[in-house]
């Protein structure tokens, strides 16, 4: 009798223990999802900070000067030194012609001058010089210079490690300068390079238009 109600008791006791729980294999669906790689995050729109309603060009990232101003995308199937090559050289050498184009307007003259160059100015000087041949030692030296000027440029497409526009001469300028303020003096050279390329333009036309010598204003 005793041992049928400790039986008794047992089996009531047992009723309410937790069930044992087994181990669940994983389903399909969820090994597929660890098997699968993360999705690729879509590249984020980022505007040109000169053009806000255009798309930033990512080749000019890491240039001196970069505003992002590329609305044609020039940099998209252009190498970027190419074309950086090209602003150097371009912008160098109108900061030297507004010098040279004001000088001449201002009365300064190499002595002794030719007779033909008396009285002539900056605009005047043009036709008169391409009628004694003079024009065409400038162009022989500017030709020589563009030989020198390709074949660094070639050097630098092919990665030699050449910076665009860098001939090696600063004027001592750059001596002893930290890695920031030589960018800083990259960024200020292609500043002006931009401004006097557009200034020149204005120099020009203004001469052509008005004839009053510089400044250039009537």
């Amino acid at each position: 009798m005793k041992s049928a109600v400790v039986a008794s008791l047992i089996a009531s006791a047992a009723a309410f223990a937790p069930a044992s729980q087994t181990a669940r294999p994983t389903t399909q669906l969820f090994e597929d999802a660890a098997a699968t790689p993360a999705a690729v995050a879509t590249p984020v729109y980022k505007a040109s900070p000169a053009l806000p309603f255009l798309e930033y060009p990512p080749n000019l990232a890491g240039y001196a000067g970069d505003v992002g101003f590329d609305p044609f995308r020039f940099s998209d199937f252009c190498p970027v030194d190419f074309l950086r090559e090209s602003e150097l050289k371009h912008g160098r050498i109108a900061m030297l012609a507004i010098v040279g184009f004001a000088s001449v307007d201002l009365g300064l003259r190499v002595y002794p001058t030719p007779d033909f160059m008396e009285g002539l100015t900056s605009v005047t000087a043009h036709d008169a010089l391409v009628q004694a041949g003079s024009m065409s030692q400038i162009l022989l030296w500017a030709s020589f210079m563009e030989v020198f000027g390709t074949a660094a440029l070639i050097q630098t497409l092919q990665g030699s490690g050449r910076a665009a526009g860098d001939f090696g001469f600063d004027g001592g300028m750059l001596k002893n300068k930290s890695a920031a303020q030589i960018e800083d003096m990259k960024l200020k050279e292609i500043t002006h390079c931009r401004l006097a390329m557009l200034a020149f333009g204005g120099m020009v036309t203004q001469a052509v238009l008005y004839d009053t010598g510089f400044p250039y204003l009537k």
